[in-house]
């Protein structure tokens, strides 16, 4: 399932949730405010999975660099859900300071999904002003940027603010019953696993003669290190969480990998890789694999896969989950949708005053992508003190960004060279 073809799957508008939630005791017919920052397709599907989420929940407020971006998700969105959209044109934001417009005003909750370049700026905004939010990944294409967020995350749970990641995969039914069984033994010892998101490229939006440089680049932003960290960091990162909390969220003690750029020409398509194969060391012999791949014409796949001292497991995302060995498992139960079930978990824990919060593991499975591609872009192996002691950044913070600034110029890495 593809977020980006939201608008196709009717599991957007439908989704449900497995969730056995008491009642709400408190304000049961309150209005829950929602505003949308990011209003591409992958925002666009978040706002109609809030607005399945609850029953009192309404669309007030949008914010977007591009005035089109918001009318697209606007006719879409009252075409989903007409009684539930009330967005004004005083409440449609436009520009790099929409994001503080739309914060500073009376929502509950903000759904971040612009680039992830802008996403530690936004998340600092909305816990600063009191949100509850759902932020998608990845959380920052930096480790200043992790540094960033990680500070957020601590001040929301002093703020008791519910904070809901977009690593989707940890909200799948059999992913969590797989999850409880690998935590509880089942296997045993893991001393082995390997993660594969293989698939086709992404599409690239045909440049208008109206466009400056920098509007064709943010348009197509997914293929740009500045904007989205790389294929790595933007997308096959889901697989890269996955392992991690399969292994009980640790971090490992060196990464190494490679990459690069074999599909597309270098000429054009920004400046990131088509292809990483990533090693994850945690020690005593646990090591981790990530191959991550988008290229046309080749081989789809989505699976994990580890051997432990008791048996292994074999995950084919969204199809197949079972564990071989000792003690025998299969999946049978009735899948959900996983992106809805995020946003029924937020909005619940609202109604009910409870708190979720995926800071700390969303902040560690960004700075594990990061890390794999610093890795694969430099060619050496990258201890664990080296990533977090890094001031890499990609590009300004949200503040620096103007349509007169300099566009990403950065070339494609070539591991060994310095130019």
């Amino acid at each position: 399932m593809d977020r980006r073809n939201f608008l196709k799957s009717s599991g957007v508008l439908l989704g449900t949730s497995t969730l056995d939630l008491p009642t709400p005791q408190f304000e049961l017919k309150k209005k829950i405010k929602v505003g949308l920052i990011g209003c591409g397709g992958r925002g666009t599907g978040a706002a109609f999975q809030a607005l399945q989420a609850d029953p009192d929940a309404e669309l007030v407020a949008l914010a977007d660099i591009f005035p089109d971006q918001i009318e697209t998700a606007l006719a879409a969105l009252k075409e989903g859900h007409k009684d539930k959209v009330k967005v004004d044109e005083s409440r449609q934001y436009v520009g790099f300071e929409a994001y503080k417009k739309l914060i500073a005003s009376d929502v509950d909750v903000v759904l971040l999904a612009s680039p992830p370049c802008f996403r530690p700026d936004h998340l600092a905004e909305a816990v600063k002003k009191g949100k509850h939010i759902f932020c998608e990944k990845p959380m920052a294409v930096d480790i200043p940027g992790v540094h960033s967020v990680r500070e957020s995350v601590k001040l929301a749970k002093e703020k008791k603010l519910n904070i809901v990641a977009g690593f989707c995969f940890r909200y799948s039914v059999p992913n969590r019953e797989l999850a409880k069984l690998v935590h509880a033994g089942s296997i045993g010892d893991i001393y082995g696993l390997s993660t594969f998101r293989l698939g086709g490229e992404l599409t690239q939006k045909p440049r208008q003669a109206s466009w400056t440089d920098l509007q064709d680049q943010l348009r197509n932003w997914f293929y740009y290190q500045r904007y989205s960290g790389d294929i790595i960091v933007e997308q096959t990162i889901h697989s890269i969480d996955f392992m991690s909390w399969m292994l009980g969220d640790k971090l490992p003690k060196t990464v190494s990998g490679t990459g690069g750029r074999q599909s597309k020409p270098w000429t054009e398509f920004g400046n990131v890789y088509d292809h990483f194969a990533i090693e994850f060391d945690y020690g005593d012999g646990l090591k981790g694999f990530h191959f991550g791949r988008q290229q046309n014409g080749t081989q789809n796949r989505n699976s994990v896969e580890a051997i432990g001292t008791k048996g292994n497991l074999q995950v084919g995302m969204l199809s197949s989950y079972a564990i071989h060995g000792q003690n025998p498992w299969k999946f049978q139960g009735k899948m959900n949708n996983m992106y809805q079930t995020q946003h029924d978990e937020l909005f619940a824990a609202i109604r009910n005053k409870q708190v979720i919060n995926d800071g700390d593991t969303m902040a560690d499975s960004t700075m594990l992508a990061i890390w794999a591609r610093e890795a694969a872009y430099t060619g050496k192996a990258i201890t664990l003190d080296e990533i977090m002691n890094s001031t890499k950044t990609y590009g300004p913070n949200s503040e620096g960004y103007s349509w007169d600034m300099e566009i990403d110029n950065a070339r494609i890495p070539r591991p060994g060279h310095t130019s």
